[in-house]
């Protein structure tokens, strides 16, 4: 009984503990860090600075779970044996970590770039649906936050948080990141926000306050001007609208109340677009995709980077001083926006293509676990990848995406499933008379 109770005890306190982590991850971003004065990102400072405050308290809630009653060896083979794709994408982290080491470079950006969303999957996987209900309400809470704070930057042209890259503060930007840190940073964690809203209806059963939400929310991606969450986004809801329209074809029958409310909302935004688009508040953002102001001449710049470099260098990683001075002159100041030419930059081809396969049996695993509409989430992940510096840099955005995978679509068993466990349960008719005494 007393075991029982001290692992009541802290799994409580292991949820507090992923409760700060969540609220963090959503609300502390590199560039506050910056602008407190932490060197998170810039140079300077001690190791203890070099980690997000997120890793902290997710390696106190990991750290807390360890110590149940199984033991800490019990516990990780327990937490491993269940979720065993997880042992090659460590493997591929450690060999990554090795080299880290043996090139004497900085490994603090693997750590809360690439180890840290294993860790909040691990913490996140052993919680109760009770347990996970506040974390839940805490990402809700936290991206209305910044959805309402990207609307306030937006119209006022008051930006709460100076944007940085590193110790250079960025001037002249109108696109919004609110407490997210970049706008797209935000523009990704609102994107997959909206999908996850569509797609698993279950999130906000109310329809009348899951329809307002997902146009607020959706609406907030013109003011923080990430073309391709935008994109990606209306895409996947072109998709749902066309599946839909095609199960009502075939007979699927709505409530008549549905149908109206529906043709009714349509209306409305219609009429909204309209007026937004008719007053320019969008205009912005529209332009973007008429002139995107270099971006896509940094991106073949970026293809480019990677004939300057020998076999060797592409194999094992070049000198970073090298790197950056190539950067330099060829206009590659804000990054390169590619995560798998980054990475090759970064770590050489080969340990690119383990880290690959490793992120690979991590998202299985992931899929395993999740809702269907997780597929939509990992399609904009690789869109953004593809396109901006993503993940190959020093972030937390994978775990941001964790995060919001693993405790918005979480997997739930079917009803069909669920009666056929219950049926298994259910004792044999012998058994039944046994139990009778007959």
């Amino acid at each position: 009984m007393r075991t029982a109770k001290a692992d009541w005890v802290i799994e409580w306190a292991a949820a507090g503990f992923l409760l700060l982590a969540v609220i963090a991850t959503f609300t502390l971003s590199a560039g506050m860090l910056t602008n407190w004065k932490i060197h998170y990102l810039t140079a300077g400072g001690n190791f203890l600075e070099k980690l997000h405050p997120t890793t902290y308290f997710t390696l106190l809630a990991f750290g807390l779970l360890l110590l149940r009653s199984r033991g800490p060896v019990g516990e990780i083979d327990r937490m491993f044996s269940q979720a065993s794709l997880l042992v090659p994408y460590l493997i591929c982290w450690l060999l990554l970590l090795v080299q880290m080491f043996v090139l004497e470079r900085p490994f603090t950006v693997i750590i809360d770039t690439f180890l840290l969303p294993v860790l909040l999957c691990l913490a996140i996987w052993q919680m109760s649906p009770t347990r996970r209900r506040p974390l839940v309400w805490a990402i809700h809470a936290a991206i209305f936050v910044n959805i309402v704070l990207g609307y306030y930057e937006y119209f006022s042209g008051h930006r709460l948080i100076p944007l940085t890259l590193g110790d250079i503060i960025v001037v002249g930007e109108w696109r919004s990141s609110a407490l997210l840190g970049h706008p797209l940073t935000a523009s990704g964690v609102i994107g997959a926000y909206v999908m996850a809203l569509i797609l698993r209806p279950a999130l906000c059963p109310p329809i009348l306050v899951r329809l307002p939400l997902i146009g607020f929310s959706l609406a907030s991606l013109m003011a923080f001007g990430g073309r391709t969450a935008l994109v990606t986004v209306l895409a996947v809801i072109a998709l749902a609208a066309a599946f839909e329209i095609w199960q009502l074809l075939r007979g699927k029958r709505i409530p008549l109340l549905a149908a109206a409310g529906a043709i009714c909302v349509l209306f409305a935004a219609a009429a909204v677009i309209f007026a937004a688009l008719y007053l320019g508040i969008f205009d912005k953002m529209l332009l973007r995709f008429s002139s995107d102001k270099g971006s896509a001449l940094a991106r073949f710049a970026t293809i480019d980077l990677l004939s300057h470099f020998d076999m060797r260098e592409l194999l094992l990683g070049p000198n970073p001083v090298r790197v950056n001075a190539l950067q330099t002159q060829l206009g590659l100041n804000y990054g390169i926006e590619n995560f798998w030419i980054s990475s090759i930059v970064q770590f050489g081809l080969i340990h690119t293509a383990l880290l690959t396969a490793g992120l690979a049996c991590f998202f299985i695993e992931i899929v395993r676990r999740s809702d269907r509409a997780v597929w939509a989430v990992l399609l904009l992940m690789l869109a953004i990848a593809a396109s901006s510096v993503s993940f190959s840099s020093k972030n937390i955005q994978l775990a941001q995406f964790i995060i919001l995978i693993s405790l918005l679509l979480p997997r739930t068993p079917s009803t069909a499933g669920a009666r056929a466990i219950s049926r298994d349960r259910r004792p044999s008719l012998p058994a039944q008379v046994a139990g009778q005494g007959l």
